[in-house]
């Protein structure tokens, strides 16, 4: 977070009048207001969740494709997640003679029975893992300048997608495998020693049916679910399946009712996969990822979301119904609980009607304003309706790990502005963008340099209250 104290100052920004009308948003499933799913503000793959002492930390790839490090997202209550910024990976720290140019993607995390926390991540077609005493470290790399598996460990397959599994008995293994061309995913297994620096018996391919990539393992009823996505993850095709064995070697043999995750067109939920399994209050939840909304294909723009997932009594998976809603835990977050009725936004531009500057004030991550591509001078104004009194705002940016310059000011009549805070000059990073302000205003508006182009200028939600 970002707690504005004092005012800076820089050159001023010429804007249009703040007459411009907002266009009506064109809303399409999942963009009506309030939807609890996505959970997190912007693109986030391959999520993987801790929870410790009321805690939730996600982990997951920046989209598209990877990032010089990970996202990370901390939160209380499941409902409001902060950005956290990590030491640990970056494409810098996890480099070999074979890990080439690619991103650091597809984390693991899990508190082992050494008590430390382990994670296993992707840097390019390598497995690389690292330690650390919390969730968000200080990390290291576990062993020094070298991956556990590098590129050339199976000849013909990706060696990408680690997942830890602790067995009941404490028993650490590594899943991971894929393929190449979208086809021929394969899946490895192996126990890990100890302190998980190394493999403590033979690897085995236990490649199911329908396999592809991304590897979870949950144990339930004495059984081993193993389960997985296929399909192309660009397009609308990427699924999750499953398969049941009697041990974490298998063999496994692919549930009737899978796949259970599956793309739903009507309801603009596309290609959802990547997943990992959680429990909470005693019920299990499916932590995954899915195209944003309109989905385009050939682009990488994933979100994180959450729905409940079933295991039965007959030792078969319920099929998912994938939700916009999702789950009531996940309910009014702070961004719903502040909404000031009868406020409205304005900007100097909007991309389409689906990037409406009404979007910022409908708490849903599906949803978002982005300024025209040629925009210049542009900026984002609220309406308050009336006069009032305002002590803190929350900023969400389209992408939080990337400079943000913008300053905000106010006005009681829309004619004589006050700049209230600036960041122009030193932009901010993160998300939520706090500021702590106090002041008495019916409008307020943001306002952005020239030097951002107008697809860099994107918001999903401005609470203020």
């Amino acid at each position: 977070m970002h707690a504005v104290s004092r005012i800076l100052f820089a050159l001023p920004v010429i804007l249009p009048l703040i007459s411009a009308e907002a266009a009506s948003p064109v809303l399409l499933p999942g963009q009506v207001p309030e939807s609890g799913n996505p959970i997190l503000p912007g693109y986030f793959a391959d999520p993987s969740i801790v929870q410790i002492d009321g805690k939730n930390f996600i982990y997951a790839t920046l989209d598209p494709w990877g990032g010089q490090t990970l996202g990370c997202w901390e939160s209380p209550d499941f409902k409001n997640w902060t950005y956290r910024q990590l030491n640990w990976p970056t494409q810098q720290a996890c480099h070999s003679p074979t890990s080439g140019n690619a991103g650091v993607w597809a984390p693991s995390v899990i508190l082992a029975p050494d008590g430390r926390y382990h994670m296993a991540v992707s840097v390019g077609s390598e497995v690389w893992i690292g330690v650390a005493d919390s969730p968000l470290g200080p990390w290291q790399n576990s062993l020094g300048d070298r991956p556990l598996i590098p590129a050339d460990f199976k000849p013909g397959y990706h060696m990408i997608d680690a997942e830890w599994f602790v067995d009941e008995d404490q028993q650490v293994y590594l899943y991971w495998g894929s393929g190449h061309g979208w086809t021929n995913g394969r899946c490895f297994v192996a126990k890990m020693n100890s302190d998980l620096t190394a493999f403590a018996g033979e690897i085995q391919d236990v490649t199911p049916s329908h396999y592809f990539e991304a590897p979870f393992m949950v144990k339930r009823q004495g059984r081993y679910f193993l389960m997985y996505s296929d399909g192309v993850t660009v397009k609308d095709t990427y699924q999750v399946h499953y398969a049941v064995g009697n041990s974490p070697f298998g063999p496994f043999e692919e549930g009737p009712t899978s796949p259970i995750l599956v793309t739903d067109a009507t309801q603009h939920i596309v290609s959802p996969g990547h997943h990992s399994v959680f429990q909470r209050q005693g019920r299990d939840y499916i932590l995954y990822h899915r195209h944003r909304i309109p989905f385009e294909p050939e682009s990488v723009a994933r979100q994180t979301c959450v729905d409940e997932l079933h295991f039965l009594p007959d030792g078969t998976l319920q099929k998912v119904t994938p939700t916009h809603h999702g789950p009531d835990f996940i309910q009014n977050r702070d961004e719903t609980l502040h909404r000031i009725p009868g406020a409205a936004a304005s900007a100097s531009s909007t991309a389409t009607p689906l990037t409406s500057p009404a979007f910022v004030l409908d708490s849903n991550y599906a949803t978002r304003w982005t300024a025209a591509p040629d925009a210049h001078g542009a900026w984002l104004m609220i309406d308050l309706g009336e006069l009032k009194s305002i002590q803190h705002q929350l900023i969400r940016p389209e992408f939080c790990w990337k400079p943000f310059p913008f300053a905000m000011e106010t006005s009681a009549d829309g004619e004589h502005w006050n700049r209230q805070a600036d960041f122009l000059q030193s932009p901010s990073l993160g998300s939520p963008i706090l500021i702590e302000k106090s002041f008495v205003a019916r409008f307020v508006r943001l306002v952005f340099p020239d030097t951002l182009q107008g697809s860099e200028i994107s918001i999903f939600e401005w609470s203020l209250h």
